[in-house]
């Protein structure tokens, strides 16, 4: 877990895909900080594993699907009801197939991995803009990927589209609502050791996954851009291993 001071006591914020690696580092983070974290994901065993390992309670779980604007409307309205605003919002949810080349791609497998990775992006921005324009104020964060730069056959085109769709949706947000007192920021990272690498074509040995980042990594550098004074925001936000080449 991160160890912070709490700089954001008093703030709420929503975490998609908060049941694992960095989405869960996110929470964990964020509530160390002093955050009230609402921690979206599909499967409830893991979000509460994450509700479990937070401090003081701070981390509440909901079992939502990002693709499903139901029920994500439906978590928006309890969160506003239990708290009347909404701070942060960290789009983390994310998905990749093991057969990701464009020759054993299948048009399902595309269709799922564009609806996650880009579409529940759309989707918590769409529902939750109303809301941060009413405030005045809100930071929106998407973890994206290196591979949302540049195409990437290690990430497959299927991920690299959707993060790329991701990346620009989340940059296009921060130019046009900057008026209202929103941030929008895009986190960029190179390759993180959490569940997703399970499902690369080659497996990954034990020794690659202890010299790429961690997800604690990653949520630093989440808590960071979080807590910002209002007058600055990070557009986008490059990080990886060190090992790993970025030119």
């Amino acid at each position: 877990m991160v160890e912070s001071a709490r700089v954001l006591t008093g703030r709420v914020a929503i975490v998609t895909g908060g049941g694992s690696g960095i989405g869960r580092a996110v929470c964990l983070a964020f509530a160390a900080a002093g955050c009230r974290v609402h921690a979206l994901g599909r499967r409830v065993e893991p979000l509460e594993e994450t509700a479990r390992l937070a401090p003081d309670g701070l981390v509440v779980p909901h079992r939502c699907d990002v693709t499903d604007r139901g029920q994500l409307r439906a978590v928006l309205d309890r969160v506003l009801e239990e708290h009347g605003w909404l701070d942060i919002v960290v789009n983390n949810a994310g998905l990749n197939v093991p057969n990701r080349r464009l020759s054993e791609l299948t048009p399902e497998d595309w269709d799922r991995i564009l609806a996650v990775n880009a579409t529940g992006v759309f989707n918590m921005i769409h529902l939750c803009l109303p809301i941060l324009r009413r405030q005045g104020e809100g930071t929106v964060i998407t973890i994206s990927s290196i591979a949302g730069l540049r195409p990437s056959t290690l990430a497959g085109a299927a991920y690299s589209a959707a993060k790329h769709a991701a990346t620009a949706l989340t940059r296009v947000l921060g130019i046009e609502e900057a008026k209202h007192g929103i941030r929008a920021c895009v986190i960029s990272p190179g390759e993180v050791d959490t569940p997703i690498l399970s499902q690369r074509p080659e497996p990954v040995t034990e020794e690659h996954r202890a010299r790429i980042l961690q997800p604690e990594d990653v949520a630093r550098a989440a808590l960071f851009v979080a807590s910002l004074p209002p007058r600055a925001t990070v557009a986008e936000l490059v990080i990886k291993p060190t090992t790993q080449a970025f030119a």
